[in-house]
């Protein structure tokens, strides 16, 4: 059966959503104000939403848990990208999921932990490394670190317009304002646009971050959402070895995740800090990773910085999904995870659909 279907929000959540309803022959509307923006300046203007401070980063494989939710989700993502990349493609063949993914040790203990992962993982492509054979590409390294094959980086920028583009070939509707008011009606829900345009749906779906708290309240439903920034760098590498031969597509150290960005260029991004205002120094935090930087890190030069704000839910479990009542579901609040289950989110959404039933399965 098809729906009249609007999707609030335009990251890589909402993006996604609507590509994959309109895939199942949903009449799908899309609401973002950034959607008037180039993907560029709707990303790097410093005052961006989560998908703008992502670096695409993809930790499925290396998650801690092995049960619940949050495992299956990325799970079910790590199993779709693949499929989505090829389908993204045809509109943006510059996009790919770029693997490997590295994660350094930070002690003796974790290290430990690390190995015991490995060992219950080995079929998803996770093994250690010893500190001797880290330590060429990362000299810091004196405890070991996790390798994961299949997990990686799919650049957001490129994601982003992929979408953008495929939702044009889909005849998405896509409406370039601020929802400020959704409304019960008999049949469906009613949303007011800050421009005075009013449109009707069948179904409303909450992809808008740390803006979908005060849609859904005045409905009844409290789901706060707090602001954590997320920063990234664009650096220049002036000395030592920049070709990255040898390096994987992401290493982590300390939460800090760098990213090979051709030669002489590194990504460097983190979520550093609540609130939505950086701290005195986070930009020379992140160039230093607490002093455990190499000396050819701490000489990089700046080339580009960007913020964003990730949606964290509080007392709540990210990310929040839930069908909140008939024809209103909410899929916001994933944090640092909204590229990684951006598949196994809209798929979450589109099956509900599918079969007929308010709540998603």
């Amino acid at each position: 059966m098809s729906h009249s279907v609007a999707v609030i929000g335009a990251g890589a959540i909402g993006l996604s959503t609507a590509w994959q309803l309109s895939q199942q022959g949903h009449h799908v509307a899309l609401f973002d104000p950034r959607l008037n923006q180039p993907i560029e300046t709707a990303c790097h203007n410093n005052n961006g939403n989560g998908t703008s401070a992502s670096l695409g980063v993809l930790m499925g494989h290396v998650f801690r848990r092995s049960s619940g939710r949050g495992w299956r989700l990325r799970q079910r993502s790590m199993a779709l990208w693949p499929e989505w990349i090829a389908q993204l493609q045809r509109f943006e063949p510059s996009l790919s999921l770029d693997t490997s993914l590295v994660q350094i040790a930070e002690d003796d203990a974790a290290f430990e932990r690390m190995q015991s992962l490995a060992s219950d993982r080995g079929h998803l492509g996770l093994r250690t490394i010893p500190p001797a054979d880290i330590g060429t590409i990362w000299p810091t390294a004196q405890f070991g670190a996790l390798e994961s094959k299949n997990d990686g980086r799919i650049n957001p920028l490129l994601l982003q317009r992929a979408l953008r583009l495929a939702l044009a070939a889909r005849a998405v509707e896509l409406v370039p304002e601020p929802v400020e008011v959704l409304t019960r009606k008999s049949q469906g829900w009613q949303l007011n646009c800050s421009g005075g345009q009013k449109s009707f749906h069948d179904v409303v779906v909450v992809c808008a971050a740390l803006a979908s708290p005060a849609l859904i309240e005045p409905l009844g439903h409290s789901r706060p959402i707090s602001p954590v920034l997320g920063q990234a760098l664009a650096l220049q590498v002036t000395d030592g070895a920049s070709n990255w031969r040898g390096w994987p597509a992401v290493l982590v150290d300390q939460g800090f995740n760098l990213i090979p960005d051709g030669p002489n260029q590194l990504l460097l991004g983190a979520t550093v800090e609540p609130g939505d205002m950086a701290g005195h120094s986070p930009l020379e935090l992140m160039r230093s990773l607490n002093d455990r930087a190499p000396a050819w890190l701490k000489n990089a030069e700046p080339i580009e910085q960007w913020s964003g704000l990730r949606a964290r839910p509080v007392d709540r479990p990210a990310p929040l999904l839930e069908a909140l009542e008939p024809g209103l579901i909410l899929a916001s609040g994933l944090y640092r995870n909204g590229v990684l289950l951006a598949p196994a989110t809209a798929e979450w959404i589109a099956n509900g659909l599918a079969n007929g039933a308010e709540q998603p399965q």
